[in-house]
């Protein structure tokens, strides 16, 4: 996960993916092409846009609801509707700060256009930066100068782990995230995954796990419930627990939660 500023517009992006399966208008040819190929192989995969990007605003409500008036997006991606600061703003206006951080060129310089046209400059940033690079990226997160250190965090790693493969560690740097937040604070999390029963969606996802690490740069890791349970480390998961994207805190049941391919849970550190 390089911090290369030249944005790669020859194979396919995830986050550009990403946008086209919401509905979104930040994607090139290539992406569509891309994923118009990947719902063959798995037709959930807008399924799974959809209830992730609904998680996110019920997880930044209830950050908002329990106090909580700071956010870092980590692996902000492509603005699109629902964006953390527009959420929060909504449920607390004119009160929370929020930076984004996203370590492909155009997802920055699309959510530094969108923060220009639709933020406050004083309360929202975004920036370029690297989830490997810990301290620096820590740095350059307190450096914005909108965040009080001291105050509870709700920290985001929404759809961004399961594009880091376990050889890397993600686990590691997501510790280090952890240790820097101050207790009160929350860590609201979704990750790709799969019910181990369910043959078909295990063949699917390492058809899509494939495809994924021969175009893209961005490899797919799917973990299991264990796996994605462990990453909250020893903070305190909040009711329900980790459960399906669709099953956390809906505003109306899915009779088919497993269907959405990934796991969610916000978790507080005491």
């Amino acid at each position: 996960m390089a911090t290369d500023e030249r944005p790669d517009l020859d194979r396919p992006s995830p986050g550009r993916v990403y946008d086209f399966l919401l509905g979104g208008t930040n994607n090139y040819a290539v992406d569509r092409e891309f994923a118009r190929a990947q719902l063959e192989v798995a037709p959930g995969m807008r399924d799974f846009a959809l209830a992730n990007r609904a998680f996110l605003g019920r997880a930044v409500r209830y950050a908002v609801a329990a106090g909580i008036r700071q956010f870092v997006d980590l692996g902000s991606g492509l603005p699109t509707q629902g964006n953390v600061h527009e959420v929060a703003d909504e449920a607390a206006p004119g009160e929370a700060r929020v930076v984004y951080v996203d370590n492909e060129p155009i997802a920055h310089a699309h959510a530094r256009i969108l923060l220009e046209d639709t933020a406050d400059p004083a309360r929202h940033r975004a920036l370029h930066g690297d989830f490997f690079d810990r301290d620096r990226l820590w740095r350059q997160v307190l450096d914005q100068g909108v965040l009080d250190p001291g105050a509870p965090v709700c920290l985001l790693a929404v759809a961004l782990l399961h594009f880091m493969p376990p050889e890397r560690e993600p686990e590691q740097a997501l510790a280090f995230y952890r240790d820097q937040l101050v207790p009160g604070s929350l860590l609201a999390l979704s990750h790709g995954s799969v019910a181990e029963a369910d043959r078909q969606r295990q063949a699917e996802a390492r058809k899509l796990g494939d495809n994924y690490a021969r175009q893209t740069r961005n490899p797919v890791h799917v973990r299991n419930h264990t796996e994605v349970t462990a990453l909250f480390g020893d903070f305190e998961l909040v009711e329900p627990g980790v459960v399906w994207l669709s099953e956390w805190r809906p505003e109306e049941p899915d009779p088919a939660p497993a269907h959405s391919g990934a796991l969610a849970g916000v978790a507080r550190k005491l």
